[in-house]
């Protein structure tokens, strides 16, 4: 099993949200998205709260959700990387 990497955005967002910091969570993920070459305002960003996989050391963890506001679909692959957790 490979070693999670503490400054995944996952574990970030979810550190912020345990510190009740989850107001600067929303500019957090648009940092990520204008990082990866994607227009923030773009996109509506949605935070669900779920409980953590086993062996973890969270109880809760937050997944990230994007939602294109033009109705279009999310790459995939953009959604897989704003909840990658190694």
């Amino acid at each position: 099993m490979g070693r999670i990497n503490p400054y995944n955005l996952q574990m970030q967002i979810t550190q912020m949200f345990a510190q009740g910091q989850s107001f600067f969570a929303l500019t957090k993920v648009q940092d990520w998205l204008t990082a990866h070459n994607q227009n923030p305002l773009e996109y509506d960003v949605i935070f669900h709260q779920k409980p953590a996989p086993p062996g973890s050391k969270e109880v809760m963890i937050i997944e990230i959700e994007l939602k294109r506001k033009d109705g279009q679909p999310v790459d995939s692959w953009l959604q897989s990387q704003v909840n990658l957790q190694k």
